[in-house]
């Protein structure tokens, strides 16, 4: 059995990598071990700026036996497959969002890592930050009583503007409801359970768009996804949420806000860890600030955490390999379960935009419960011995 910090390896050096090795860097029960990129040169470059030892191609980070845990940071389209590798190879997955493309990729990454005995993540870890945990808090103390409906926007006019490779965000596994729906929806789902059913219509503004930034800028590319959604989704907590994603708006909105019988709440944006959190009480013509407290490092969170189950999974396991008895799989909380439900959610709208019909979830998720009083992932937990 291992001991000590976790070793990861993170393949995909693209603009997310930067925080993210940045993040993990902070975290003692982390050991940052390999960067992986289809371009050497772009992984040389992120190992060196961050001090990771080895960098590589995927097969040579999988090959290093130091490598424990992959953080897969690839475009949306490879998910599956380098997560399929990595698990074949013995090393526990964290994913970026969406989990993969479809839901029955998605079953088949469960299934395989269930098999092999690995632990099996994905993002996004935003709600494991000050902001939503705050929120997760406020609801669970009644602040605006029994929640009825929540309200969620997000628009702008696409990446394209600062991003220098956006094509990918207009193919299927992306557009704004795959590339931002997993903040909001996640979101939603630690809030309030399980989502049983949608409804969802959805357009295309334009067949092709222009890079804005970098060295391809001036270049069109085609849009294959829908680049404005708006879901309807019914919990089965009895909760229902209306839910705007879009890539089509001159004015950038962020908008989440939960309806309960004794008032309001406004949630900060779930596609970051930090505040401000709001609550105008029924009969107020004020919001007034609640308190948010937790943890504000950035991406990352989920991983740590998963890094710590790592290790809580190989305890019984080693002890039922001495004739023990095997306890529990240790929990995750950004889970597969989790990020598959929201990706199943995410299918379940495009199918309801196209048949203008309402689409059932049949498979349900546990929320996970709140983050504990004072968790700390920049405390050191885990100890060579």
């Amino acid at each position: 059995m291992n001991t000590g910090p976790v070793g990861v390896a993170v393949v995909g050096a693209g603009v997310i990598s930067a925080e993210y090795l940045r993040t993990l860097g902070s975290f003692p029960d982390i050991r940052l071990v390999a960067v992986a990129d289809l371009l050497p040169e772009r992984a040389t470059a992120a190992a060196r700026t961050h001090g990771v030892p080895l960098a590589g191609d995927l097969p040579t980070v999988l090959d290093e036996p130091d490598v424990e845990l992959v953080v897969n940071l690839t475009v949306p389209a490879a998910h599956a497959q380098v997560a399929t590798a990595a698990l074949r190879a013995g090393k526990h997955v964290y994913g970026e969002k969406p989990f993969t493309p479809t839901p029955a990729e998605a079953e088949k990454l469960i299934a395989e890592a269930s098999e092999r005995g690995l632990l099996l993540g994905g993002a996004p870890d935003t709600f494991l930050g000050a902001g939503l945990q705050s929120a997760l808090r406020a609801i669970r103390a009644g602040h605006i009583g029994v929640p009825v409906a929540a309200t969620t926007a997000v628009q702008s006019l696409g990446p394209e503007s600062w991003h220098p490779d956006p094509g990918f965000f207009y193919q299927p596994g992306a557009g704004p409801l795959f590339d931002l729906g997993p903040y909001y929806l996640t979101a939603l789902v630690v809030l309030f359970g399980s989502v049983e059913r949608v409804a969802a219509t959805a357009a295309r503004a334009r067949e092709r768009r222009t890079v804005g930034s970098g060295p391809r800028a001036g270049r069109t590319f085609p849009v294959d996804v829908p680049t404005h959604v708006s879901a309807l989704l019914d919990f089965a907590s009895g909760v229902s949420a209306n839910s705007t994603f879009s890539f089509d708006s001159a004015h950038p909105r962020i908008r989440f806000e939960i309806t309960g019988t004794d008032g309001t709440l406004a949630v900060p944006d779930p596609n970051t860890f930090r505040g401000p959190l709001r609550l105008r009480t029924n009969g107020s013509e004020d919001w007034r600030e609640l308190p948010v407290t937790g943890r504000t490092d950035g991406r990352g969170l989920g991983v740590v955490d998963m890094a710590r189950a790592v290790r809580a999974h190989e305890a019984p396991a080693a002890h039922a390999a001495r004739g023990g008895v095997a306890g529990p799989v240790a929990a995750v909380r950004a889970s597969a379960a989790l990020a598959g439900h929201v990706l199943a959610t995410m299918t379940a709208i495009t199918r309801s935009a196209a048949t203008g019909a309402f689409v059932p979830l049949s498979a349900q998720v546990v929320p996970p419960p709140p983050l504990p009083e004072g968790w700390d992932p920049t405390a050191a937990t885990l100890t060579a011995g």
